[in-house]
Formats: C-alpha cells, structure tokens, sequence
C-alpha cells in the first residue's frame, strides 16, 4: 500500500529573532546587588536589617506567585501548568519552563512588578522602614532580569515566543 501524503499536516517553524547570551559581567554584577542592598542597609539602619532581609525574600517570591498564578488563572487558564518555580540563576521565581507567548509573559511580569510594588508601598505604614526597603530590593531584583527582556523586545513583533535557559534568551516569530 502506497503512502498518501499527508495534505493537512501541520509544521510549526520559528525563526529565531534574537539571542542573548548571559555574560559572566552581568552575572557578578547582577549577583553583588543583594549583597550591596544589605551593607547599604546595615550602615543606615540596624543590624535587625539582616533577619528583615533574610525573611523578605521568601515572602517576595510567594507574593510574586499568587501575583502570577492569579494572572494567568485570570486570562489563559491552560498555560498555568507550564509555569514552575525555578531557581537556577538569573530566573529565580515562577516563570514559563517552556516556550512562552510574549504577551503572555508580558502582561504577568508587568501585573507582577506593578501589584508587587503597590503590595509593598501599602504595607510601608505598618512595617519597619528596613523590612519595607527589604521587600522593595527583592523584589527588584527578582523582576530586573525579566524586565530586561522587555526592554530589548521593545521594537521587536508582539506575537514572537521567548525560550528562557540558563544561558541565554531567545526570541522566535513564526
């Protein structure tokens, strides 16, 4: 029996738009900020800066979760299963591990910076201006590396697909 050719057979092809590589100049740079934050908040404030510090970040990282998690439950309920918490360096959080829409990614990284912000300016009145200076530099640190990608698509096509590896960034179109 002869083979018939497959007419309505669907091929998927990217082409890759832009790459980035992670320089290690980027990674110390970008890995000594925490550690400047805390000497910076040692020196102007206390040395209960330390434990206020420590406790932040994983508070940062859970509030950036519900934040994320609400969004896309909110607007693509499916592609919340290919969203996991990383922590291999720089994409520390909860991010796509797969191919991802930019749009998608978009708009949960600019509601997360944003609600993430507002949720640290409210609770400014009731908590010490260490831990309130705490949640704001990691939270910062945790959306710069994202917030870069933003910045370097800016002129790009809104409909591409971003790949996130621990080496580098890649962008693709169809």
């Amino acid at each position: 029996m002869a083979a018939e050719p497959q007419q309505n057979a669907t091929f998927y092809q990217y082409k890759l738009i832009k790459k980035w590589t992670i320089s290690k100049l980027w990674f110390w740079s970008y890995l000594s900020l925490p550690i400047i934050a805390l000497i910076i908040e040692l020196f102007y404030f206390s040395w209960e800066s330390i434990g206020f510090w420590l406790l932040s970040f994983p508070l940062v990282l859970w509030v950036q979760f519900v934040i994320s998690r609400s969004v896309l439950i909110m607007t693509v309920n499916h592609l919340r299963k290919r969203w996991r918490f990383q922590f291999q360096y720089p994409w520390i959080g909860y991010l796509p591990d797969q191919y991802m829409g930019y749009t998608i990614f978009r708009r949960v990284l600019l509601h997360t910076t944003w609600i993430g912000l507002c949720f640290t300016a409210v609770l400014f009145m009731w908590l010490p201006v260490s831990f309130s200076a705490s949640l704001v530099v990691w939270h910062l640190w945790l959306c710069i590396p994202r917030l870069m990608i933003l910045v370097r698509l800016t002129r790009q096509r809104k409909d591409g697909m971003l790949k996130l590896s621990k080496e580098d960034v890649s962008y693709y179109i169809s």
